[in-house]
């Protein structure tokens, strides 16, 4: 059996794609998958699946989401060891306990590649932001006090806001706790 977490991109955001987190784990047991939970309300959710073609999960996902709840989303599928994997390639200054830093880990929708991101977010301003890179994810951290002097703060102004979707250092950590269990 395989651990997955599924990322959905853009629900319960401004009243906007409003899905209830009980209902979304019954469509998600409703699919045959096992051991379903999800974490806080931004569309994290970590199942069980005898399956091993995380494209295929993705498709299956997304169609049960539509059906359901009548929303066309982007969907992040990745394994437990993989999430792991990538927190442990984390950069030394990223998740740092300090309040005047913020820490996100920004994962791809495939297709799409980090390349071309980076590509279109263009260079990052390093007197108050950094990024590392890894896989499928971009590690970015901006200082709190010039937040919007960054130029990666502008990602969800930008062409490739639909082809990523960001969670935070805290959220990232307790994913991979709670796929654990």
């Amino acid at each position: 059996m395989n651990r997955y977490i599924s990322l959905l991109r853009g629900i319960n955001v401004s009243g906007k794609n409003k899905i209830s987190m009980p209902q979304l784990k019954i469509t998600f047991e409703e699919l045959g998958f096992s051991n379903v939970s999800t974490y806080i309300n931004s569309g994290n959710v970590l199942f069980n699946s005898e399956r091993t073609d995380k494209n295929e999960l993705v498709i299956i996902i997304k169609k049960a989401i539509q059906d359901d709840f009548q929303l066309e989303l982007p969907v992040v599928v990745v394994t437990s060891e993989e999430l792991q994997d990538t927190f442990k390639n984390a950069p030394d200054w990223w998740n740092t306990a300090n309040k005047e830093v913020y820490h996100n880990t920004i994962f791809m929708v495939s297709p799409t590649t980090v390349e071309e991101v980076v590509e279109v977010m263009g260079e990052l301003k390093p007197e108050y932001e950094k990024i590392h890179l890894y896989n499928d994810v971009i590690f970015w951290s901006a200082d709190l006090k010039n937040f919007s002097k960054t130029r990666w703060s502008k990602l969800a102004s930008s062409s490739v806001n639909n082809k990523v979707t960001v969670r935070n250092a805290n959220t990232v950590k307790k994913l991979i706790e709670l796929a654990k269990t």
